[in-house]
């Protein structure tokens, strides 16, 4: 068979599979949980004896099992189980999963055309292809099995997810599609069921009149950091564009704060630059940052302030915007810091000493000075009047939380698993705003 014609029937299943979202209609969570398990148990230990390999691509074979065969059915286990009370949008996000990352592998190989300028091995078709499928598939499904009157800010919200997790599914990440698509795609649409239509209305005028100030404010610091060797050309031009999204929503207040977190990374990055050169630890690029770290260091924040405006919670996703500029911060200097001037540095997982600049790796100072960089943002937000006193210990907390699992992450998974340090990052903004989050809503309750 040839590896056109097995992936197609490798993708034909994966759609096909995805049309049992229809049943979560009908079944209690319970039983959609232990259906998806039978499922995982049945790929793991039959599926292939059935097949005769027939699914596995080259490097699966030579490994004898496939990742994504067995992360599939994971996946829609862990949809279900954390959607128990809303499996529409477990439903929406399996409809991501089969239709959008199945189709855009099926237009990949039928289709082809000009591939994306950042991932050689993804194509602009395929991902258009994840886009018009994903967001279709997720929005019948969403409606199908819970019924609303809403069915437009639905179509939107799926539109946005699918967009995401397209995004995601074409980066060089290293993360099987599998793992990333739902988790992106799942956060877009339990993001979109908080907005608030009325809200996001009102929001608009808002934006709009912050939008301008916005552009110009970027492109004179875009500048200036271009010509302090701070970001390269394509860091810059990106910077623009998401650094005058987050002034639209966030206003003077909340861009200082991304400024106090960019200033604050850019001197970390050049203190002890001769130590780290000599190390062999220096920020490539000669510490220049490019298009893909304003991504993940700034999507996050981008998300919580877009949630302040749209959804009933603004003071809690205000908070959880900080933290997540703070992790940001934490995570940057950390490094830096660790990487120069780090006595000891050891791997987070087990605590084994490591050379300094391992993924996963964290030393005394470094931690120290990721805190203290938290707070720094935590205080500066307090002063501007985004968060309360009490609310800098809850930044703090979710810092110290997502750099953790970043750390964690990075042991596990960095290194030899080709696994994009940008994408931890990301999750690692998240993780720590959402968490600051989550500790205010324990301590009010």
């Amino acid at each position: 068979m040839t590896r056109g014609r097995a992936e197609l029937l490798r993708k034909g299943i994966h759609l096909g599979t995805g049309g049992c979202a229809l049943l979560l209609r009908w079944l209690p969570w319970s039983v959609a949980a232990a259906l998806a398990l039978t499922a995982l148990l049945f790929n793991l230990f039959v599926l292939q004896r059935l097949t005769r390999g027939a699914l596995l691509r080259e490097d699966e074979r030579r490994a004898g099992w496939s990742r994504g065969i067995v992360f599939y059915p994971s996946a829609v286990l862990v949809l279900i189980l954390a959607f128990h009370s809303r499996l529409d949008l477990a439903a929406a996000a399996w409809g991501l999963l089969a239709f959008g990352d199945g189709m855009a592998t099926v237009a990949g190989v039928l289709v082809g055309g000009p591939s994306l300028p950042w991932n050689r091995s993804k194509t602009w078709s395929g991902s258009a292809a994840f886009v018009l499928f994903g967001t279709t598939a997720s929005a019948f499904l969403q409606e199908w099995v819970r019924p609303t009157s809403s069915w437009t800010i639905s179509l939107l919200g799926c539109l946005a997810a699918a967009l995401a997790a397209a995004a995601i599914e074409s980066l060089p990440a290293g993360v099987d599609d599998n793992i990333s698509v739902p988790l992106i795609g799942g956060g877009a649409l339990y993001a979109a069921s908080l907005v608030d239509p009325d809200l996001l209305a009102g929001a608009g005028e808002t934006v709009a009149g912050n939008a301008p100030w916005g552009l110009a404010v970027n492109l004179i610091l875009a500048s200036l950091a271009f010509a302090g060797r701070a970001v390269s050309l394509s860091g810059a031009v990106l910077g623009t564009i998401l650094g005058t999204a987050l002034f639209a929503m966030a206003g003077w207040a909340g861009f200082t704060v991304f400024v106090a977190f960019f200033v604050l990374g850019s001197l970390a990055t050049r203190v002890g630059w001769q130590r780290k050169v000599l190390r062999g630890v220096e920020q490539e690029g000669g510490g220049r940052r490019g298009a893909r770290h304003a991504f993940a260091n700034m999507l996050g924040g981008l998300a919580f302030a877009f949630l302040s405006l749209a959804s009933p919670d603004a003071e809690g996703f205000i908070l959880a915007f900080v933290a997540a500029f703070a992790t940001a911060a934490a995570d940057t200097v950390s490094s830096e810091i660790g990487q120069a001037y780090g006595r000891r540095t050891y791997l987070a997982t087990t605590l084994r000493p490591v050379p300094p600049g391992t993924d996963g790796a964290v030393s005394l100072e470094g931690t120290a000075a990721g805190i203290l960089a938290s707070a720094v943002l935590g205080v500066v937000a307090w002063g501007l009047g985004l968060i309360s006193a009490p609310g800098v210990l809850l930044v703090v907390a979710g810092a110290f939380v997502g750099t953790t699992i970043e750390s964690c992450i990075g042991a596990r998974l960095g290194g030899a698993s080709g696994v994009a340090n940008e994408f931890v990052n990301f999750v690692n903004t998240v993780v720590g705003g959402a968490s600051a989050l989550a500790l205010q809503h324990l301590l009010v309750r």
